[in-house]
């Protein structure tokens, strides 16, 4: 690399570091999430969003990644988006929402689908819970399963529609973080889950995978031009509320927490950071999340992506 280029990533750095906060004087839009500051925190914590729409939060106590899960009820099927990091049950509490929403409409019951944001493994942890569930259908993990299952003829570029039943959700190929991530969009809500695409936190990408990232954020930027989004949700948050400033490696509290939720604009100001870098992944740090680049990811004799090793702050 080129002493100029060095120079050209390093100001892009500085600058990023310096940019305006996306939502900084945005009221929250959930209660305070549990953070692992109370010794008698639940191990998961439900709020609704509307009548048909809940997120889930794992308790940092059962597993230091904390992730987001969201579930999504159409008039004929509903959706689980990840099933967690494990150390813990899952199925009690997404059972007990199903059944919930069930008796308020008047159902025996409703198929529930399971999918996942992408295939790393503190996403799909609970899995095992939904194998012999009566009338539920668990998405794979690999790339070509999940276009199958979602009907995406030509992966990653096919963005397609998944109809719950009068809830017709985008479905948006998103890889980079992970090969087979996806990015869902409910244009009731006008919600986008984003997944380890865009959160409050660290945005991993691996070096072998810069360009498709990179390609990933331009479909995913367009998207948003294109359709009116409320809000961003992604699946953990990694940031404080000091603008820039994340917590260190499997934090065991996340005081002082960042909202879950960014704005619609976070898309562009990911897509304008990568787009800015070129064919490198550099460290890139803003108000609202991290670009952090990692080594390069190989699959193992099997056959089977390696897990993501994540670097320390």
């Amino acid at each position: 690399m080129t002493s100029g280029r060095l120079v050209l990533l390093s100001s892009l750095a500085l600058a990023l570091s310096a940019a305006a906060p996306a939502a900084a004087s945005a009221a929250p839009l959930f209660k305070p999430w549990i953070n692992g500051e109370s010794p008698t925190e639940p191990i998961m914590q439900v709020q609704q969003y509307d009548p048909d729409t809940f997120v889930i939060r794992q308790s940092v106590k059962t597993n230091f990644e904390a992730p987001f899960l969201y579930l999504l009820f159409g008039k004929d099927k509903a959706l689980l988006l990840d099933t967690g990091a494990g150390g813990l049950q899952i199925r009690p509490t997404i059972d007990k929402l199903i059944a919930d929403w069930c008796a308020a409409h008047g159902r025996a019951s409703i198929p529930l689908v399971v999918a996942h944001s992408h295939g790393h493994g503190d996403h799909h942890a609970g899995d095992a819970e939904f194998a012999n569930r009566p009338d539920t259908q668990v998405v794979g993990l690999a790339p070509a399963e999940v276009a199958t299952f979602f009907g995406i003829a030509d992966w990653p570029r096919q963005i397609v529609t998944f109809d719950l039943g009068g809830r017709p959700l985008s479905i948006i190929p998103t890889p980079g973080h992970q090969p087979a991530h996806i990015v869902v969009y409910d244009p009731k809500t006008e919600l986008l889950l984003s997944g380890d695409t865009l959160y409050p936190g660290r945005l991993y990408v691996p070096a072998n995978w810069s360009g498709v990232f990179r390609e990933s954020m331009d479909r995913l930027a367009d998207f948003v031009r294109a359709h009116p989004v409320s809000h961003i949700l992604g699946a953990h948050i990694e940031m404080t509320t000091t603008p820039g400033k994340d917590y260190v490696q499997a934090a065991p509290v996340h005081a002082d927490e960042h909202a879950l939720e960014l704005p619609p604009e976070a898309a562009f100001k990911l897509q304008q950071t990568v787009d800015a870098m070129g064919d490198v992944t550099v460290k890139a740090v803003t108000d609202d999340f991290i670009v952090f680049p990692v080594p390069a990811r190989q699959p193992d004799p099997a056959g089977k992506e390696l897990p993501l090793v994540k670097a320390a702050p």
